[in-house]
Order: structure tokens, then C-alpha cells, then sequence
């Protein structure tokens, strides 16, 4: 049986649409077809090259890892109470070895020896795909499945990174909260700030006015257009908006150099910074306010099934809002070029 494939061959060259083989699948992993699969800066980032120098994928690449769809086939030594044939599911990510002490945890994203989807043989970007059944998550069949697929990277990234400023008590209702981007990732974290903020006052900055419109829609208190303004600007726009001239917290989720810069600038004492996104490729800060206000800059790498479970309670429950644009299989080269130019609102997402 064949399946359309986008398969990566070449780094800065566009994908290769073709009909391959269904994939084998082992006895303890599922068949998932493939109803939709979100479009993420690190797919163009893939392309591009980002991360060879981190790891050396064999090509070709299926990319895609934000994915959602029906369970085909079940393999042999699946228990037979876990899923059937039809089932709606997302898929995962940061499949782990099983053994180290993250996967011990339930941090199998962070495992020394992570397999991924979409970065590797198998991605979203294909109308199949082989997944361990302990990675895949059933979801009601009343959901979306262009609503699901995002909410397995986007979605997941952000709210595991707003947990961690929330457990590190930086959350309250006498602090300001800055969500620094609102592209893909930053209209999920506006939401998930509202929600877990424990009253924290949101503050959404970016450079484009009809994303800072999508986050005052999806519930921040006030908006700030960064573009030509130099961090002087933005504090005394904040102190207006907010009374101070500082956050408390901050989450990134652009990972810009100048975001970086400006989201650390403005960062209060005992202040908490949280990073999650990866446009840029180095950090260069001052150091001595890091010290002498005894600030936390963390990093924050997608999430773990527990937080995926969480994030899919809060869509059962109709408490996610969504952006999405979806497109053909044929649009994926079209799609990529407009996520790498910063055109596309939200999320744009493949839907077979």
C-alpha cells in the first residue's frame, strides 16, 4: 500500500512530494493515520539547517511532529484495553529510551537518546506513521483535528513553560506577566497565562498589530507593539500600562536575540524568564543583573505526556482558543515559505 510523503532530502531545498510505502510497525507501536499535522518554525528550521550541527538526521526526513489522527492498525502486543481501531489520538512527542532517570520522571523529551517524530523517517508530513503506543493520547472524537495537531507542540511548549513560572511562585495577583511573541506559540500562551496566572497581570509584546490583536482577543490585559522602540520605549509604555516598569515573569516565544535582550532588560528583581522559543541561536546579556537581582533564566523544551494530557482536559473543556489556517498537501512547500517570512497569523496546519 503507498502513502503521500514530503521527504527531505537536501537542506535549503524545498520538499520532495512523493508516493512511498506504508511504514512497517512494531508490536508494540501503533499505525496512525494522519488527519492533520500543525506547521512549526522548527520544520523551516529543519530545512534550513538549524540543527545539523546538533544532530546529523539521516535523510530523508519525513518532517512534521505535530500531529493527530485515527489509530489504522494496533500492533500485537498492545493491550487490548488501550486503543482500538478508530480511535482519535495525538501523538506525543520526545520518545525516550525507557530506562534513564528523565524517562523514570515521565521527562522522556529530555532523554539523552530522544527519537522524534518529524525529525527522522517518520513525521506528520506523511498519511502514516509508526508510533510506541505509550506515546499516543485518545481524544474525544467531538475535537477537531486541525485544533488538536497544534496543541501537541504549540500548545504543549507554552503551557509547560507557564507551569514552570507558575511553580516557581512567580505568578500572582500582584505581578506582571510578559508573553514576549505572539506568533504560533505566544496566542496559546496569553490563554494558558490567563489561566494559571493566579491574577497575574498579561502583558503581550510583539512587533505585528494584527497578532497583538489576536492576543487582546484571547484574553491579555494589555498589548504593547515593540516595533522601532527601544527598551526605554517599551518601560515607560508598560509603567503606563501597568504602573511598573518591569515583569515579574516573562516568557519568550520568539527566542530572538533583540527578544531575549529586551525580555531580560526589562525583568524585575527576583524576576523569572522563561524560554521557549528558538528563532535566534545565541544569548548575549549583561551578566551582573542577573547576580545582584538574583533573577532565574530557564530553558522550557516541549513537554512530557502529563502535561499533553492536561492541555487536552483544557480543549475537551473548550478552554483553548485557536488561530488556524489549513492547507493541502501540495501547499506544504507554499506554507513553509510563508512561515519563514512571518506571514501566517496562528498556526498554519495540514490537513489530509
Amino acid at each position: 500500500m503507498k502513502m503521500k510523503a514530503a521527504l527531505l532530502y537536501e537542506y535549503n531545498k524545498p520538499l520532495v512530494y512523493e508516493e512511498v510505502a506504508v511504514p512497517d510497525f512494531q508490536s508494540d507501536e501503533i499505525l496512525v493515520q494522519v488527519k492533520a499535522c500543525g506547521m512549526c518554525r522548527s520544520d523551516v528550521q529543519l530545512i534550513d539547517g538549524y540543527f545539523h550541527k546538533y544532530a546529523d538526521i539521516p535523510r530523508p526526513i519525513t518532517p512534521g511532529h505535530e500531529i493527530t489522527g485515527v489509530v489504522s492498525k494496533i500492533g500485537s502486543t498492545v493491550p487490548k484495553s488501550s486503543f482500538k481501531e478508530g480511535d482519535h489520538v495525538v501523538v506525543a512527542p520526545g520518545w525516550g529510551d525507557g530506562t534513564c532517570r528523565h524517562c523514570q520522571i515521565g521527562n522522556t523529551q529530555i532523554c539523552a537518546n530522544v527519537r522524534w517524530p518529524g525529525f527522522g523517517p517518520y513525521g506528520g508530513f506523511a498519511e502514516y506513521l509508526p508510533v510506541p503506543a505509550r506515546y499516543l493520547i485518545k481524544v474525544g472524537k467531538n475535537l477537531k483535528f486541525e485544533e488538536l495537531a497544534p496543541l501537541t507542540d504549540a500548545g504543549l511548549t507554552t503551557y509547560r513553560g507557564i507551569k514552570k513560572l507558575r511553580d516557581s511562585g512567580a505568578l500572582g495577583p500582584d505581578r506582571v506577566m510578559g508573553v514576549f511573541g505572539v506568533g504560533g506559540l505566544g496566542a496559546y500562551a496569553v490563554q494558558y497565562a490567563k489561566l494559571l496566572g493566579s491574577g497575574a497581570t498579561v502583558v503581550a509584546f510583539a512587533r505585528n498589530s494584527e497578532k497583538l490583536a489576536v492576543a487582546k482577543e484571547y484574553g491579555a490585559d494589555h498589548i504593547i507593539n515593540i516595533k522601532g522602540k527601544s527598551q526605554e520605549d517599551v518601560a515607560k509604555e508598560l509603567k503606563s500600562a501597568t504602573g511598573q516598569s518591569e515583569v515579574d515573569a516573562a516568557i519568550d516565544c520568539a527566542g530572538a536575540q533583540e527578544m531575549v535582550q529586551l525580555a531580560t532588560g526589562i525583568l524585575g528583581i527576583s524576576g523569572h524568564y522563561v524560554d521557549v522559543g528558538l528563532v535566534g541561536d545565541r544569548i548575549d546579556i549583561p551578566l551582573f543583573p542577573r547576580v545582584h537581582r538574583e533573577q532565574t533564566i530557564q530553558g522550557s523544551f516541549w513537554g512530557n505526556n502529563n502535561d499533553l494530557s492536561e492541555v487536552m482536559a483544557l480543549a475537551a473543556h473548550g478552554k483553548i482558543r485557536h488561530t488556524i489556517k489549513t492547507f493541502g498537501f501540495e501547499e506544504i512547500n507554499k506554507q513553509i515559505d510563508l512561515l519563514r517570512s512571518g506571514e501566517i497569523i496562528g498556526r498554519g496546519v495540514l490537513k489530509f
